[in-house]
């Protein structure tokens, strides 16, 4: 009698405690009582992908996401900390840049959202437009070959280069130029990073510099450029994830808060235009 006593009641307080832990997932609450939080780590460059991650904190944590933000200052380091676990997000690379990384590298990674472009300019202390510059002109690209296609394909739409036709030009190489009526000289040694420092010091006749770093750099895109991209640009930055992650709760939280309008609005108004934000 007693043993059955003692089955019985260990069955029913089983049963209490599946009650109350039933209770506490649909209510988003632990054992205590407290609200559940998420913690969510996003590696980002400083500028302006860590801008906008520090503006949406507010809003993930009425969420329940606590968003901690790891910022880089390079393009290689982010998506090695995703692939080893370090990061459960990463926020400072455009879709052609992904890409090119999965097969170089053989990541597992996938797009989970878009977020805003970021225009590539053309810069020049001698010149005041491409029209000014002059045959052999010297133009400093970056050594990221991700964005080579994206210069070249620039220059193409501004009448200074012809590309090879039938080309996806987000791939383009300077071997894909077959009409350069200026002759213009492309040297593409230099860290992305280094290109405003570059500018500053007058080297080149002309520079193209991705706008996180000439934000960073002191330079504001739609004053001191000479040539910029549209908002048709391909070249969308993006929430890069680890595959199967995209479906997680807390990164599309992340996704839903980035894209609305709130964000959105922030974006354009901080940036006023050299930022475009996208949905």
């Amino acid at each position: 009698m007693k043993k059955f006593l003692s089955v019985a009641l260990l069955a029913l307080l089983l049963l209490v405690l599946a009650a109350c832990g039933t209770k506490n997932v649909d209510e988003g609450k632990n054992a205590s009582g407290e609200k559940e939080v998420t913690k969510l780590v996003v590696g980002a460059s400083n500028t302006p992908h860590a801008v906008i991650l520090e503006q949406a904190q507010p809003l993930l944590e009425e969420k329940g996401i606590e968003l901690v933000i790891e910022p880089y200052q390079d393009y290689v380091l982010p998506n090695k900390d995703l692939e080893s676990g370090d990061l459960d997000a990463n926020y400072f690379q455009h879709i052609p840049y992904l890409d090119l990384q999965i097969v170089d590298h053989g990541y597992t990674f996938v797009n989970a959202g878009g977020i805003h472009i970021e225009p590539i300019g053309v810069y020049s202390k001698k010149y005041k437009s491409l029209e000014e510059l002059p045959e052999g002109a010297t133009i400093l690209i970056s050594s990221s070959v991700a964005d080579h296609g994206r210069v070249l394909a620039l220059l193409e739409a501004k009448g200074l280069i012809t590309l090879a036709e039938g080309i996806d030009k987000t791939a383009a190489e300077l071997k894909d130029i077959v009409d350069n009526p200026k002759n213009l000289q492309f040297d593409a040694n230099y860290e992305p990073a280094l290109m405003p420092q570059l500018y500053n010091h007058d080297e080149g006749d002309a520079l193209l510099i991705n706008s996180n770093y000439a934000i960073d750099g002191g330079l504001n895109p739609l004053e001191d450029a000479i040539a910029i991209e549209d908002s048709e640009s391909p070249y969308v930055n993006i929430i890069t994830v680890r595959e199967g992650d995209e479906n997680k709760p807390a990164i599309k939280t992340l996704i839903e808060v980035l894209q609305s309008q709130e964000i959105q609005d922030f974006i354009v108004e901080e940036w006023g235009g050299a930022i475009v934000p996208v949905k």
